[in-house]
């Protein structure tokens, strides 16, 4: 049988694979690299032994790693780091630092040499921005301030894992040169010129050129995966490495008007072809290892799950956030990355370390990844357990989050507050600002209250699921408490606190759908808001013929949908 028709199949049947592994992975609610990863042991030598085209399949992988790394590069937001201000440095470069001394001396306890003790270590303090930012914008989690401060803080381990690489690969490059000072300036040196001539490209050549050939997406995304490919070979060529040529080519393009095009078209192909390097990870793990494995991968796992975790909360609830914030962002460092993996990798190949040690990695991965995903998922119900033991990582006031809470508690008067201020509930402060009401907006997205404030009503940053908020908001002389939220247990959530707390006015609470409406009725809501039911409504009153099918009048008030609403509240 040819060559090329024998790969084709071993392809196809790894696809096959990994298809239907990931489809169990979904209804396990994990990520699917745990899935594919699984599936290169399950192929691998140590299973069905199905893997034998390992020069294709290392070639896929290494262009899913360049694309993975160009992609990062490509969408390196400084601007959410500047924004997050201290938080985001401190808590990224702190757990870092921590992560590494303690995971270092923890690696040598149990009996790991030195140098690969240090690259365990490493591996172990960089957690996985696609995950996370997936299980954070599933669970509409992604614009919190926890959230924003998550990803924020995960763009510093990026950056950090990145210097990592670059300082590995000098040092490779200094060891073939035995090991000479020379040597070592040498690669340095190269490095300088490789990114000035990038740096000049990016002032006077790349603008121009994207420019021209962005009238066809197809050729936009063709040139940027080769721009990305062929730095990665240059950077290899130069004697740093494929990921970081890769990643250099991305932040070249970072700037350029049409990176949010390039990168939504590359992320699925970078998808797939990550595929092919946690397949071959996979591959590469021999099970002779996993019983001697098992101990040391289970300490190095509750450290990362534990460990990370607190450091992050410890370093948060210094600077001031609540514990609430500290311990849902913390959660989001409590497993080890793609990075961590390719790092090993990267090792390997240089020799610094050896395959049991990769598989040590790879089980930690597969361990943390896991039990992490969990973890953030029922995140809310974890800390409603774990809340009072976690006063010791809050200060008596959360400054960082509420300047104005200690004020808010004591003296601050409100007719209304409004959970939620999207275009629905800002419409909905706004018409009753404008008939004289004192309205407090509450929202979890830092944004949306600095824009809330700018139109010149007061609101704060808080979560309506979060108990404590609602003991600090000044609910004892409010007429009405509004919640534009569409999700039924977020609603259920408020109104328990709210009567928790003594709250003896009226609420009026939001539902998407009829079903949900009548829990919430049951539940004792006041008034149930049902957006797109109303406004059809208000649309059918609107279009109804009046004057031989001509709708006049004023629509100023009609338009907006909210007489019905606003007749309530009054």
């Amino acid at each position: 049988m040819p060559m090329f028709s024998t790969v084709f199949y071993e392809v196809a049947a790894l696809l096959l694979l990994a298809a239907g592994c990931g489809a169990i992975a979904l209804l396990l609610r994990q990520p699917v690299i745990v899935a594919f990863i699984a599936v290169g042991i399950l192929a691998g030598p140590a299973g069905l032994n199905w893997v034998h085209a390992a020069d294709q399949i290392d070639l896929l992988a290494k262009l899913g790693i360049a694309l993975l790394l160009f992609v990062v590069g490509l969408k390196l937001d400084v601007h959410l780091i500047r924004n997050m201000g201290r938080v985001a440095l401190a808590t990224g470069l702190g757990q870092v630092g921590f992560t590494s001394a303690v995971g270092f001396g923890l690696c040598l306890l149990l009996g790991l040499d030195p140098v690969p003790a240090l690259y365990v270590a490493v591996a172990l303090t960089f957690s996985s921005t696609i995950i996370i930012v997936k299980l954070l914008s599933d669970k509409r989690e992604i614009d919190a301030l926890h959230g924003r401060i998550a990803v924020g803080f995960l763009i510093v381990q990026d950056i950090v894992v990145v210097a990592a690489m670059i300082v590995l690969s000098a040092f490779a490059g200094g060891s073939a040169g035995a090991g000479s000072l020379g040597a070592l300036l040498g690669v340095l040196g190269t490095g300088v010129v490789f990114l000035a001539s990038v740096g000049f490209a990016m002032r006077y050549l790349l603008p121009g050129l994207l420019a021209r050939i962005a009238a066809s997406p197809e050729l936009l995304v063709l040139f940027a995966v080769a721009w990305g490919v062929s730095l990665a070979s240059l950077g290899d060529a130069l004697g740093f490495s494929k990921e970081i040529g890769a990643f250099v080519a991305g932040v070249s393009l970072a700037s350029s008007p049409f990176r949010e095009a390039i990168a939504s078209r590359l992320v699925a192909l970078r998808d797939f072809l990550l595929l092919f390097f946690f397949l071959s990870l996979g591959a590469q793990q021999d099970l002779r290892y996993l019983g001697s494995q098992l101990g040391p991968a289970t300490a190095l796992s509750l450290f990362v799950l534990i460990g990370n975790p607190l450091i992050v909360m410890a370093i948060m609830g210094w600077m001031g956030y609540r514990k609430r914030t500290g311990f849902l962002a913390g959660l989001t460092v409590a497993q080890i990355s793609e990075f961590s993996l390719i790092l090993g990798s990267m090792a390997l190949s240089l020799g610094h370390i050896d395959a049991p040690v990769l598989g040590l990695i790879t089980l930690v991965g597969l361990i943390t990844i896991g039990v992490s995903t969990y973890m953030i998922l029922y995140s809310h119900q974890l800390y409603d357990r774990l809340a009072p033991w976690l006063s010791v990582f809050e200060r008596r006031v959360a400054h960082a989050e509420d300047p104005d809470r200690t004020k808010a508690a004591t003296g601050q008067v409100a007719d209304a507050i409004i959970f939620g201020l999207d275009r629905y509930g800002s419409r909905i402060g706004e018409g009753l600002q404008a008939r004289g009401w004192r309205v407090l907006g509450i929202d979890f997205d830092p944004e949306a209250v600095q824009e809330a404030e700018r139109r010149g009503w007061p609101a704060r940053y808080g979560d309506a699921e979060d108990p404590e908020l609602i003991r600090s908001l000044p609910v004892g002389g409010c007429r009405w408490v509004v919640c534009t939220s569409p999700l039924a247990e977020t609603n259920l959530t408020l109104l328990d606190a709210l009567r928790q707390q003594g709250y003896r006015g009226r609420v009026a609470l939001t539902a998407r759908m009829p079903s949900d409406a009548d829990r919430l009725t049951r539940a004792g809501a006041d008034l149930i808001l049902c957006p797109y039911f109303d406004a059809a409504d208000r649309a059918v009153e609107r279009l109804r013929p009046a004057n031989a099918g001509r709708v006049t009048g004023d629509t100023s008030d009609k338009g907006s949908g909210m007489g019905t609403l606003f007749s309530h509240l009054e």
